[in-house]
């Protein structure tokens, strides 16, 4: 009950911190970075749910942000469509697509299955950067438009967008903690182990396999719209593969298969960014060795360095209690024989 407590506190207080946080910061760029991180929490969480969970590892993660980005920029640039309809379209389109993409992709595995699905991805951006007529090519969507009113809610400002996301974010988080705590998150969990064991079990793999991808893609359809409704400008850059390496980064290095992976990584990573830019092109210099020293020595990522210590912090109490109880075990004993010693003396 009191680690429940204790998980309940620091959730509450994350939550509350990110809600204050414009109110205390009221510096538009700021805020306009993390408003982009919450954006690119999204995607990692959707690439989480596949690789962290289920054991398949997706490059093509990229163009199905693209995708997502693209649909909802065609939608209300060129259709004129609401931009809240667009934004559930641009979703629905996105899984479409990765449901047809799995249905092949999948029927392969480990490494042929992360191939596969990085030519998919190039495929996906080099139709992006040459159909001209359709996206635009190189010189991409101008214009699109901010998410339109609610009511009363505007949402034209940056705190109005910071906290849309924001909402966004925390309904994806809900939405991948109920998954990944059900019996079908246990399910994807048994296919990560041994996807052999699990079909002795009579698990339909690529049924929960497929449900996984698409899921997982339309997490990043869902981030790739909202960077378009949030940025108003997209590219073909968006759909490159280097997007597909920075949401791994964020996940490896915040915890591949862990719930606040996501979150810890891309805040990580993206305001370390920040803080590195007159290095410009050498950044990797500090980013290659971080990433190699954790995949090589934590490959869990800096939250499974944390669980490691909480898991051994627990065993050593629990065997501390265990060899407390046996110690009053042998008190309690030698006390019951001295007893029984002097009883018989005394008759």
């Amino acid at each position: 009950m009191s680690v429940l407590l204790n998980r309940r506190t620091v959730v509450t207080g994350l939550i509350l911190f990110a809600v204050l946080f414009p109110f205390v910061t009221r510096n538009d760029y700021v805020i306009h970075i993390m408003t982009l991180s919450f954006i690119w929490m999204i995607g990692v969480y959707g690439l989480n749910l596949l690789a962290g969970y289920t054991g398949y590892l997706s490059l093509a993660h990229a163009g199905f942000f693209a995708v997502g980005a693209y649909s909802l920029g065609l939608l209300t640039v060129e259709a004129g469509v609401n931009f809240w309809l667009a934004l559930i379209l641009a979703c629905l389109f996105t899984g479409i697509l990765g449901f047809l993409i799995g249905m092949i992709a999948l029927r392969t595995r480990e490494h042929f299955f992360a191939i596969y699905t990085l030519c998919v991805g190039y495929i996906i951006y080099l139709v992006i950067y040459k159909w001209d007529g359709l996206t635009g090519g190189v010189r991409g969507l101008i214009g699109i438009p901010a998410p339109s009113n609610i009511g009363p809610i505007s949402f034209t400002s940056s705190i109005s967008q910071y906290f849309l996301v924001l909402f966004f974010l925390l309904l994806t988080i809900f939405f991948i903690y109920r998954i990944v705590h059900s019996l079908t998150g246990r399910t994807f969990m048994a296919i990560r182990n041994s996807e052999d064991l699990a079909l002795t079990l009579g698990i339909s793999t690529m049924k929960n396999k497929l449900v996984s991808f698409v899921l997982s893609t339309i997490f990043a359809g869902l981030a790739g719209a909202l960077y378009a409704g949030f940025v108003r400008f997209i590219g073909p850059d968006i759909g490159y593969i280097t997007i597909t390496f920075d949401l791994l980064i964020y996940l490896l290095i915040g915890g591949i298969g862990t719930m606040s992976g996501p979150i810890v990584g891309t805040l990580l990573i993206v305001w370390l960014s920040q803080y590195l830019q007159f290095l410009q092109d050498y950044r990797m210099l500090v980013f290659g060795p971080l990433l190699a020293f954790l995949i090589i020595f934590y490959p869990w990522g800096i939250v499974g360095i944390f669980q490691q210590w909480k898991q051994k912090r627990q065993a050593r109490k629990a065997r501390s209690i265990h060899q407390e109880e046996n110690r009053k075990d042998e008190v309690e004993l030698d006390a019951g024989v001295s007893a029984d010693q002097e009883q018989v003396r005394e008759g």
